[in-house]
C-alpha cells in the first residue's frame, strides 16, 4: 500500500521513516546485494534495481508531517492513485532537506527530480554526489538559482533546468561545474541573457534556452568559449547585434527560429565555424537589406534554414534559393507604399482558435505555447480585457480604439510587444499603459495622434524602442519621454514637425536612435539635441532644412549616421561637420539640390581672364570677399567692386573644406543626385569603403583634377561621370584623360588610343591597300571612314585634333 495510507502523524517517527529509506537506498547501492524487506513496502518511484545506480524522485508520494515541522513544498502523488484524504502529500520546502537522505549515495549517477514542486535549491544540497552525472529538476517551480546551488557536482555532464520559472541567476550560481557539457533552461522566464553567469561554464557545448521571452540580444553578450550549438528559437527576438556570438568561436549550429526578426547583419568573422543559422518562423524581408546575409552565407558557407516573409514576390520562397541580384530596394517612399498595400491586401477573415486555446478575450485568438494573442482587424471599439497573465506578444491592430484610457491593459504585466497600429487612436490619457512593467517594445503607428501627455507613458520603466510614425504631430511632443529612461529608439518619421526646440529630449539620456524623416523640420535649435548625448543615429532626411545644424550636433560626438537627404540645402560650408569628427562613419548629402548659382557680374581690370572663361569660382581668388556676398544682388556687387567687363561667373555652394574635420573614421558618404559640377576635398578620408556621385553634372576640367587624382590612388568604385564640356558627356572621369594637360596631373596614366571599329571593306582595287600599309592604320584611328587621298596630310590633321582635346 502507499505510505500516505499508513496515517503516520507523529513528526518523530516521520523524521525516523525518512532515514529508513535513506538508509535502504544506501546499502541496496553500495553494497550490491539485496537486503530484507522493510516492514512496509516502497512506491514504486522509490525501488531501484539492485545494481542500479540510478534514483528517482518524480513523483515522490510520501505523507506529511505536521504543519510546524517542515513547511510549503511537496512532490505530488501519481495520477494514477489517490491518496487518503487526510495525508496527500510530504511537503518538502527545500532541497537541503534531503541533504541527510543523499548520504551514502556517492556512486549514484543520475538523479531525477522531475515533476514536483521544487522551489528553492540551497548550496550544498547535492554535495554528497560527487560521481552523478546526469542532474534533473524539470517541470518544478524554481524561479532563482543562487550562488554555488551545485556545489559538490564534480562529475556533472548534464544539468536539465527546463519548465521552470527562473526569471534570475546569481553569477556563481553554476560555479563549480568544470566538468558540465550541456545545460538545458528552455521554458524559463528569463528575459536577458546570463552572460556573466555563464561564463562560469568553461565546458559546456551545448545551451539550450528556447522558450524564454527575451527580445534583444546585445553585443559579445555570447562569451563561452567551447559553445557549439546554442537553441534560442521560440523566444521574442526582435533585434540581434552583429557580434552577439563573437566571444564564441567554436559555435557552428545557431537556432534563432519562431522569432521576430526581420532583418539580420552578417555576423562578425570571430564566428568562424558557424556551419547551420536557422531562421524559420521569422518574417524575414527579403530586400536590400537582406543582401548583406545573403552573400555572407554564399561566402562562409553557412547553410540558411527559412523562408522569406516579404515582400509578396519573394513570400514563402526559402532563403538559399534567393539569389543575391534578386535582393533589391526601392526608395523609402516606394518601399513604405509597397509594405502598405500588401498590408491592406492581405487583410484576410479572423484568424481561427487554436485547439489548444488559453484564457483569451471573445474574437481574439491566443497562443499558449507561443504566448501570443491577436485581434487583428477585429472590428473592436475597445481594448479587449481578459487576456491570459503569460502573454508576451498583444497584437492589436486595424481596431477602432479611438481613445487610449487609463488602465487600459490590467493584468498582462509581462507583455514584451505591443501592437496598435492603426486603430484610428487621437488621443492617449495618462496611464493608459500602467502596469506594462515589462513592455520593451511598443508600436503606435499610422494613428491620429497630434499630442501626447507627459503622463502618457507612465508605468513602462523598460520601455526600449517606440514607434510614432505617420501621425499628425505638428510639434514634437516635449516631455514626453521623461518618464521612459531606457529609451533607445523613437520613430517619428512622416509627421508634420516644423522644428526642434530645446528640451524636447529630456528624459531621454541614453536615446541612440532618433528618425524624423520626411517632417517639415526647417530649423535645429542649438541645444535641441544635449539631453542625449549618446545619440548613434539622426534621420533628418526629406525635411526643409536649408543649412547642416551644425551648431545642434555640437554635443553629439558620438553620432555615427547622419541623415541630410533630401533637404534643400543649397550651400555648406567650411567644417560644417567638426562636431561629428570623431565618431561619423555614414553621411547622406544625396538629392539635396547642392549646385552652382550662376549669374553675371562686372569684374575687377586684373580678373579680365576671367570673361573668356566658361566658368569661374570665386574660392580661387582671394582678392575678393565672395563668400560674404553669395547671396547678394548683382547690382550691389556692381557698385563694389572696380568695374572694366561684364562676366559670367558660377559660385560654387559646396566648400572644399567642407568635410574638413572627417577623416579615416568615415565608412560612406553618398553625394548622388545633386548639382555639383566640382567636388570637395576627399583626400583625408581614407576609411571610405562607399563613396557616390552620380548624377552630378561635374565638370571635367582642371578645377576637377583632384578628384581624379584621387581616384587614381585609392582602391574604390566611385561613380562620377562627366556631364560638361559636351564633348565628354557620359564618360567616366576616371577614363577622361583631359586632366593631364593640367599642372599637377603629368603623372596621371597616358590616354591610350580610343579603339575604332574597322570601316566597311573597300571596293577598291587592292593595290590602294598595299602601297601605304602604315598610313592606312593611322587613318582607322580617326573617327568616320572616309576617303584618303594622301597619307602625309591625314596624319598632320589628327595631330591637331589630339592637341585641341588635350
Amino acid at each position: 500500500m502507499f505510505l500516505g495510507e499508513l496515517g503516520i502523524e507523529n513528526e518523530k517517527l516521520h523524521t525516523l521513516f525518512l532515514h529508513l529509506i535513506s538508509l535502504y537506498l544506501s546499502l541496496s547501492l553500495s553494497c550490491r546485494h539485496s537486503l530484507p524487506s522493510l516492514p512496509f513496502p516502497l512506491p514504486p518511484t522509490l525501488s531501484p534495481p539492485s545494481h542500479s545506480p540510478f534514483l528517482s524522485l518524480s513523483p515522490l508520494p510520501l505523507i506529511p508531517p505536521s504543519s510546524h515541522s517542515i513547511p510549503s513544498l511537496s512532490f505530488p502523488l501519481p495520477p494514477t492513485r489517490s491518496p487518503p484524504s487526510h495525508s496527500p502529500f510530504l511537503p518538502l520546502s527545500l532541497l537541503s532537506h534531503l541533504q541527510e537522505s543523499f548520504d551514502g549515495l556517492s556512486s549514484l549517477k543520475q538523479l531525477l527530480i522531475d515533476r514536483n514542486r521544487v522551489e528553492e535549491i540551497q548550496p550544498g544540497a547535492f554535495s554528497q554526489l560527487g560521481f552523478l552525472n546526469l542532474l534533473s529538476l524539470t517541470h518544478n517551480q524554481l524561479t532563482y538559482i543562487p550562488n554555488m546551488a551545485f556545489q559538490g557536482l564534480q562529475n556533472i555532464k548534464w544539468l536539465r533546468l527546463s519548465h521552470n520559472s527562473v526569471n534570475y541567476m546569481a553569477t556563481e550560481a553554476f560555479a563549480g561545474l568544470f566538468t558540465l557539457t550541456r545545460l538545458s533552461l528552455d521554458h524559463n522566464e528569463l528575459q536577458f541573457f546570463p552572460t556573466e553567469t555563464m561564463t562560469r561554464l568553461p565546458e559546456v557545448t551545448r545551451l539550450d534556452l528556447s522558450f524564454n521571452p527575451m527580445t534583444f540580444l546585445g553585443e559579445e553578450t555570447v562569451s563561452m568559449n567551447k559553445l557549439t550549438h546554442l537553441f534560442m528559437d521560440h523566444m521574442s527576438l526582435q533585434d540581434l547585434s552583429h557580434t552577439a556570438v563573437s566571444l564564441s568561436p567554436s559555435l557552428t549550429h545557431l537556432d534563432l527560429s519562431h522569432n521576430q526578426l526581420r532583418v539580420l547583419q552578417p555576423f562578425t568573422p570571430a564566428s568562424p565555424k558557424l556551419a547551420r543559422l536557422n531562421l524559420a518562423g521569422n518574417p524575414i524581408y527579403c530586400n536590400c537589406y537582406l543582401l548583406p546575409l545573403r552573400e555572407w552565407g554564399i561566402r562562409k558557407k553557412v547553410k540558411l534554414m527559412g523562408v522569406c516573409g516579404g515582400p509578396a514576390h519573394f513570400s514563402g520562397e526559402n532563403l538559399e534559393a534567393i539569389h543575391p541580384r534578386d535582393l533589391r530596394c526601392q526608395s523609402q517612399e516606394a518601399m513604405l507604399k509597397a509594405e502598405f498595400e500588401e498590408q491592406t491586401r492581405v487583410m484576410s477573415p479572423p484568424t481561427p482558435e487554436p485547439i489548444n486555446k488559453v484564457k483569451c478575450p471573445a474574437n481574439c485568438a491566443c497562443e499558449g505555447e507561443t504566448h501570443h494573442s491577436s485581434c487583428e482587424n477585429r472590428g473592436h471599439n475597445k481594448v479587449p480585457l481578459g487576456f491570459s497573465p503569460d502573454t508576451r506578444l498583444l497584437d492589436l491592430r486595424g481596431n477602432h480604439f479611438h481613445y487610449i484610457p487609463a488602465n487600459s491593459f490590467p493584468g498582462v504585466a509581462k507583455v514584451v510587444s505591443l501592437h496598435l497600429q492603426r486603430c484610428k487612436i487621437v488621443e492617449v490619457e495618462p496611464g493608459a499603459f500602467h502596469g506594462l512593467k515589462g513592455l520593451v517594445y511598443l508600436y503606435l503607428s499610422e494613428n491620429e495622434l497630434d499630442s501626447l501627455s507627459p503622463d502618457a507613458f507612465k508605468g513602462m520603466p523598460q520601455l526600449t524602442y517606440l514607434h510614432l510614425e505617420k501621425n499628425k504631430f505638428t510639434v514634437f511632443p516635449k516631455g514626453a519621454f521623461k518618464l521612459l529612461p531606457g529609451l533607445l529608439a523613437l520613430h517619428m518619421e512622416n509627421n508634420s514637425i516644423a522644428k526642434l526646440e530645446p528640451g524636447i529630449l529630456n528624459g531621454a539620456e541614453k536615446l541612440r536612435g532618433l528618425y524624423l524623416t520626411s517632417n517639415f523640420i526647417n530649423g535645429v535649435a542649438p541645444r535641441a539635441l544635449d539631453p542625449s548625448p549618446d545619440l548613434d543615429t539622426l534621420h533628418l532626411g526629406g525635411n526643409k532644412l536649408k543649412e547642416v545644424p551644425s551648431d545642434a550636433l555640437a554635443k553629439t560626438g558620438n553620432l555615427g549616421e547622419l541623415r541630410l537627404s533630401g533637404n534643400p540645402i543649397r550651400w555648406i560650408g567650411p567644417h560644417a561637420f567638426q562636431p561629428l569628427a570623431r565618431a561619423l562613419k555614414d553621411l547622406y548629402l544625396d538629392g539635396m539640390g547642392l549646385e552652382k548659382v550662376r549669374g553675371y557680374i562686372y569684374m575687377p581690370v586684373h580678373l579680365w581672364f576671367s570673361c573668356h572663361s566658361s566658368t569661374f569660382s570665386l574660392f580661387s581668388c582671394i582678392s575678393l570677399h565672395s563668400l560674404a556676398i553669395s547671396y547678394a544682388p548683382v547690382s550691389l556687387l556692381s557698385y563694389s567692386l572696380p568695374m572694366t567687363c561684364l562676366c559670367f561667373v558660377v559660385l560654387v555652394q559646396m566648400s572644399k573644406d567642407s568635410l574638413a574635420g572627417l577623416g579615416a573614421g568615415l565608412r560612406s558618404l553618398y553625394l548622388e543626385g545633386n548639382q555639383l559640377e566640382e567636388v570637395p576635398d576627399f583626400n583625408p578620408l581614407t576609411g571610405l569603403e562607399v563613396i557616390n556621385l552620380a548624377e552630378n553634372p561635374l565638370l571635367c576640367d582642371c578645377p576637377l583634377l583632384p578628384l581624379r587624382m584621387w581616384i587614381e590612388k585609392v582602391n574604390l568604385k566611385v561613380r562620377a561621370t562627366c556631364v560638361h564640356p559636351p564633348e565628354l558627356r557620359g564618360r567616366r572621369v576616371k577614363d577622361v584623360h583631359v586632366f593631364k594637360a593640367c599642372p599637377g596631373g603629368e603623372s596621371l596614366p597616358s590616354a591610350p588610343l580610343p579603339k575604332v571599329s574597322k570601316p566597311p571593306k573597300s571596293t577598291k582595287p587592292k593595290p590602294a591597300h598595299l602601297n601605304a600599309p602604315r598610313q592606312v592604320k593611322v587613318v582607322k584611328t580617326k573617327t568616320k571612314a572616309r576617303k584618303i587621298q594622301t597619307p602625309k596630310p591625314t596624319v598632320s590633321k589628327k595631330t591637331t585634333k589630339r592637341s585641341m582635346v588635350v
